[in-house]
């Protein structure tokens, strides 16, 4: 294998250091983004990811000819984004926005049916729907394919941990919203608890959190037709040899589905792939 980053995993992983855990500084993180980009697995990283309030410090923060892609994730109201956006520096180049339509236990077709509104009204930016895997789900995924479906560059997200165990999903709950997304048409990003290839329980917490790896693999199954209960197999699998065969034999190829998720640490999920041999390269490049 080269020292490049097959194309699997391209795009893979958003820069998503100013958000916790990590929660550094905004000048960190673009210094920091900047030397992943320079790096030898750029291919890998997708976007910084700021949140929109903060794209006048971010514009600050360029040199006069330097430029970033970034991903805005709205912490404004959806109306005042609008204006965040107009307002952005040409130097920041928005790649994506990615909204929260609604908290858990609310209707999130209210605030789907306003950031649909905005998804009208910006050109070549995709925008991600956060919605809630709870009350609602199914409908709001019907919402977002008949909007896909007629041309708008929308697609879902979800959250995969927190701060509360119950906001990790199950084995068979992420298996049946990926196996949802998969029937209707609709990419899908995930954020959260994603830090490493394998599913695992964190020593601190007690959590455990759902692997990157377990999920690629869950991704290409259900692609290729696997039913929630043979994706959800994959999702609980801790065992990483059937999970690096998936991915091994389809390195070469787009991924299908996951468009990828959001970590505030580039190297973490970087020397996992090392280390199961996805990508072959060293820091010292």
């Amino acid at each position: 294998m080269s020292t490049q980053v097959p194309r699997l995993f391209a795009g893979l992983v958003d820069d998503a250091a100013v958000f916790p855990p990590g929660s550094a500084s905004l000048p960190d993180a673009v210094a920091a983004h900047h030397r992943h980009r320079d790096a030898w697995y750029a291919d890998l990283v997708g976007p910084l990811l700021v949140p929109a309030s903060t794209l006048p410090v971010l514009a600050g923060l360029l040199r006069p000819d330097g430029r970033i892609a970034a991903g805005v994730i709205g912490d404004l109201a959806i109306g005042r984004l609008d204006a965040a956006l107009a307002e952005a520096d040409p130097r920041i180049t928005v790649r994506q926005i990615e909204v929260a339509v609604a908290k858990r236990g609310e209707d999130p077709q209210p605030g789907l049916a306003e950031l649909l509104k905005l998804a009208e009204r910006l050109a070549g930016v995709d925008v991600y729907a956060e919605v809630p895997l709870t009350f609602g789900l199914t409908g709001a995924l019907d919402t977002l394919a008949g909007a896909r479906a007629d041309g708008l560059p929308v697609a879902a997200k979800f959250r995969t941990g927190g701060l509360a165990a119950e906001l990790f999903p199950t084995p068979v709950e992420l298996a049946a919203v990926i196996c949802a997304c998969r029937d209707r048409g609709l990419p899908f990003k995930l954020t959260a608890g994603l830090h490493h290839a394998l599913r695992h329980v964190d020593p601190e917490t007690g959590f455990t959190h759902h692997g990157f790896g377990n999920v690629l693999a869950a991704a290409l199954a259900a692609a290729e037709g696997a039913e929630v209960d043979a994706v959800a197999a994959l999702l609980a699998a801790t065992d990483p040899l059937p999970l690096v065969e998936q991915a091994r034999a389809r390195r070469d190829e787009e991924r299908p589905l996951w468009v990828g998720f959001g970590s505030c640490s580039i190297l973490e999920p970087l020397t996992d792939l090392i280390r199961l041999g996805l990508v072959n390269g060293g820091f010292d490049r």
